[in-house]
């Protein structure tokens, strides 16, 4: 008991949202900014800096020029506008610090028509592939193949699920924007993220890779038929760019941990003030929710996302190596491009999660355990032990709603399932159906000469008898014996 009772108590989880005080200038009197000036190439002019106190995006930015807002939107734009032409992501942001959603807005009511025409259609192509699933009567590794198409067609509940999370998703916006203005108050300079040319690219080339593996999984598919194109083309472009909107979110909140952490050593070689440390603690705490509140804001979303992922690798991959018995086709190319593309997304969103976790966390306090406190004074060196304590204690982990958290971890335990479904699935394939129809065969072949061995045996056996009762003399004629003889016979045969 006394052991237990000394034992150290694990320290308990702290969210914190805190803000740096509000004062009446737009950069701090002890901010490096001007240094920024001079160390990193920004061209500003701080001659003008003064302004009113804090009220929203839109007066900073009209009051001073300097402050450049929108820059992660803006960076997430070509992204976002892609899933809102396809009818995904129906929110209106009219400005800086304003997304929401609105049931009776343009957007949603344009979200709900492009729904409705995608599910009638989905519905034409479920119904066939259904027929094509219920005639099957071939080996158990082309009814897997085939229920593979159904599987394709499961993203579209994806949809439904985004509309539920949409107000999310604006929070989640709104504080981006907010820590975006506290990144300026303490920094000097707007967050330098460069990711525009990025997401341009990945939302030109992703859809454009997507279109190109259903077309060669038609021309592979004996069964696919060209007018089922389109619906599996919107479908795997809504999984592919949903992949790159993680990716961009992911790599947004690396970079800014990043340009964070290096800008706080920098301005502690120059002048450590207990003040200044404070409002950087601030401003990571702002970051790390950002980060937890990434994986809440798509919970829903991305667990299904990464369920079908995992089934649908898990399929694609099955029928490829039991294809492979027979050698490499003209039909296993499909599924080959199949299981490659999602084994690649699913790695991707993973990995960026447990990238962008480790450098908001991890990273920054190595660099907060690099500083030397040996010349700060003991408010100073108090903040930055403070600043460790708030790190250690105030997670930073993107969690998909309490379900899981997303790191490198999620990407190896669903490996493993994996194999292991897949060795099931082979063994069920290599045993169970052969035996069944060899004994099937064999029992039939069995039954069938067995059968026509008693029925010749009863027909001579009757010959014989009557021939032999035709050859006696009997005063009745042997017809009682041959009656006799003939019925055991027939009744012989009966039991056949």
């Amino acid at each position: 008991m006394l052991n237990n009772y000394n034992r150290k108590k694990k320290h308990d989880t702290v969210f914190l949202n805190v803000k740096p005080a509000a004062n009446g200038i737009g950069v701090r009197k002890y901010s490096n900014g001007i240094l920024d000036r001079i160390d990193s190439g920004f061209g500003i002019n701080y001659d003008n800096e003064k302004r009113a106190s804090r009220h929203s995006v839109g007066t900073i930015d009209s009051m001073n020029q300097q402050f450049v807002p929108n820059i992660f939107f803006r960076n997430l734009a070509p992204v976002k506008w892609f899933l809102s032409v396809i009818g995904v992501l129906p929110m209106t942001r009219p400005g800086p610090g304003s997304a929401k959603f609105t049931i009776g807005s343009l957007a949603f009511v344009y979200s709900i028509l492009t729904f409705t025409l995608l599910t009638l259609y989905v519905v034409y192509v479920a119904n066939n592939r259904i027929r094509i699933v219920t005639s099957l009567s071939g080996p158990f590794e082309e009814a897997v193949i085939a229920y593979l198409f159904l599987v394709n067609i499961l993203p579209i509940f994806l949809i439904p699920l985004l509309w539920w999370e949409t107000r999310k998703i604006c929070v989640l916006l709104n504080d981006w924007d907010d820590f975006e203005i506290l990144y300026y108050q303490i920094s000097g300079h707007s967050v330098p993220l460069h990711l525009r040319r990025t997401a341009v690219t990945v939302t030109v080339a992703l859809p454009l890779l997507s279109v190109i593996s259903v077309i060669i999984t038609h021309v592979t598919m004996a069964d696919f038929q060209l007018s089922q194109v389109i619906p599996y083309c919107i479908l795997d472009n809504l999984t592919a760019m949903l992949g790159a909107w993680w990716y961009l979110i992911c790599e947004a909140l690396s970079r800014t941990a990043n340009i964070l952490a290096e800008r706080f050593q920098k301005a502690l070689r120059h002048i450590g003030p207990a003040a200044m440390v404070a409002d950087y603690r601030a401003l990571w705490l702002r970051l790390s929710k950002l980060t937890r509140d990434t994986g809440t804001a798509t919970c829903y979303t991305f667990t299904f996302l990464n369920v079908y992922l995992f089934f649908i690798i898990t399929l694609s991959i099955y029928g490829l190596m039991s294809q492979l018995s027979e050698g490499f086709g003209i039909k296993d190319i499909g599924l080959a491009i199949t299981a490659v593309w999602n084994v690649c997304l699913l790695f991707f969103i993973c990995d960026q999660a447990h990238y962008a976790s480790f450098n908001v966390r991890t990273n920054f306090q190595k660099k907060l355990l690099m500083v030397e406190l040996n010349w700060m004074n003991s408010d100073a060196q108090t903040e930055i032990n403070m600043f460790l304590r708030a790190t250690e204690m105030n997670p930073s982990n993107i969690n998909c709603g309490g379900f899981f958290n997303v790191n490198r971890n999620l990407f190896k335990g669903l490996l493993t399932t994996m194999v292991t479904y897949l060795v099931v699935l082979l063994q069920f394939q290599i045993s169970i159906p052969t035996e069944i129809h060899n004994t099937n065969v064999n029992m039939t072949l069995d039954d069938d000469d067995y059968d026509d061995d008693l029925l010749t045996n009863a027909i001579v056996t009757t010959t014989t008898t009557i021939a032999s009762i035709k050859g006696r003399k009997d005063p009745g004629g042997g017809h009682g014996i041959a009656t006799v003889a003939i019925s055991r016979s027939l009744f012989m045969v009966r039991k056949l």
